[in-house]
């Protein structure tokens, strides 16, 4: 069944306010990783993961940032289902990132371990809580570009949303691709770029929903067709 597009005057502002969680969400995780990735003592963000941030006297900061931007996405997620209604993408695009958001709030739940020599003199170890980390970080990095695909479908319906289709699959698949990248990289050894890896794979998902909300909140929602 079709839907009209609305323009933003029309979504209502308790639904403004949801989408406006997708913006702020992502981009306070991004600002405290960067910030904290330059200036925190023993740590690279050349070489280490976003996650090590966790642990250590600061670690707080970066726990506190996954569980704000996982409540922020899964607010996002509520919001993105209320403004597309019905038709393709209505259903599993705001689930998928409603995931998303729940496993980022796990990821600050359950910390990683030490690794690549962070904390400095911590031992690398292999915890109940580490590997639930990583499963739940799987659950994430997996979820996020589902719903980028999934999405791609909607907006390329509508001409108002012109390019955000392959932006949209371009995003979906590019998160995977440097997602695999930072395992392997890892591997290289020590001083590979293993936290510039990470970085670019967050930075491009994590972007591709503020600018998804941001469109949202000055365009309103594409149509289905």
């Amino acid at each position: 069944m079709a839907t009209s597009s609305r323009g933003v005057g029309e979504v209502s502002p308790p639904v403004r306010r949801l989408l406006a969680c997708g913006v702020a969400g992502p981009l306070l995780f991004i600002a405290v990783f960067l910030v904290e990735g330059a200036t925190r003592a023993g740590y690279s963000a050349w070489r280490h993961y976003v996650s090590l941030l966790s642990l250590g006297e600061l670690g707080w900061v970066q726990v506190a940032s996954f569980l704000a931007c996982g409540a922020l996405v899964v607010c996002f997620a509520v919001g993105l289902r209320r403004v597309l209604s019905s038709g393709r993408g209505a259903t599993w695009g705001p689930i998928l990132l409603a995931v998303f958001g729940i496993s980022l709030i796990g990821a600050g739940v359950f910390p990683t371990d030490p690794a690549r020599g962070y904390p400095p003199g911590a031992p690398a170890t292999i915890s109940a809580t580490g590997a639930i980390h990583m499963l739940i970080s799987l659950f994430a990095f997996v979820s996020l570009p589902a719903a980028c695909l999934v999405l791609a479908r909607r907006f390329a319906g509508d001409p108002a949303w012109r390019g955000w289709g392959p932006y949209s699959v371009a995003t979906g698949i590019l998160v995977i691709v440097f997602f695999l990248a930072t395992d392997v990289v890892a591997n290289l050894g020590p001083d590979s770029p293993t936290g510039l890896v990470q970085r670019i794979t967050i930075v491009l998902g994590w972007g591709w929903i503020a600018l998804l909300a941001l469109k949202l909140l000055r365009g309103g929602p594409p149509i289905q067709r």
